[in-house]
């Protein structure tokens, strides 16, 4: 069981017998009365945002989660395919399930895939993935002291802003949590 005290980020909980993961929380003690916590949480099936108050010292039961590292295959208008790499067990979640992580997959990408109750609710990508440049406009010499940006299109469809060096065929590190770039990483 979990308390109000144990509340991080990332941690799922059971509400009203349904999955929930806390994407933020405020513990408040006000000047009079009893301490509360502000919750913002997301259910883990259907992905819904739900906000709540809960009273200090309330109990939540543990959700059956567990988690299972496979490696992208290939998407097609069935869903998303993936495999566990130990015993060659392949899964297809639709594109409900794996959601904006869409925009990060690339072939052999492993991800962990989250499950509750024998049921793939969910993908965890890694914090970063490495993604190639397939459409950008050249950038111009001297334009290097501002710091500007400019689109460029990956090779997922993603578009995210650049810096004006950025050429085609680059691979960019990009953040899977905010999608945004980070740096040019050089291939050996």
């Amino acid at each position: 069981m979990y308390q109000t005290s144990d509340f991080k980020k990332g941690l799922k909980i059971l509400i009203d017998g349904e999955p929930y993961t806390i994407i933020d929380f405020q513990h408040v003690k006000p000047g009079k009365g009893n301490q509360f916590t502000r919750t913002k949480l997301k259910h883990l099936i259907t992905g819904a945002n739900l906000e709540r108050t809960i009273r200090s010292g309330e109990k939540f039961d543990i959700p059956d989660v567990s988690y299972k590292d496979m490696d992208f295959l290939y998407s097609d208008d069935s869903g998303f395919h993936f495999m566990d790499q130990s015993d060659y067990e392949q899964l297809c979640l639709s594109q409900e399930v794996v959601g904006n992580a869409a925009n990060f997959l690339t072939e052999g990408l492993t991800v962990k895939v989250c499950i509750f109750n024998d049921r793939a609710v969910g993908i965890e990508l890694p914090n970063s993935v490495q993604l190639r440049v397939v459409q950008t406009e050249p950038g111009f010499k001297g334009n290097t002291v501002s710091n500007t940006t400019k689109p460029a299109t990956l090779e997922t469809g993603l578009v995210v802003q650049v810096p004006l060096h950025t050429n085609e065929n680059d691979v960019l590190k990009i953040d899977t949590r905010t999608g945004e770039y980070i740096e040019r990483v050089s291939i050996k």
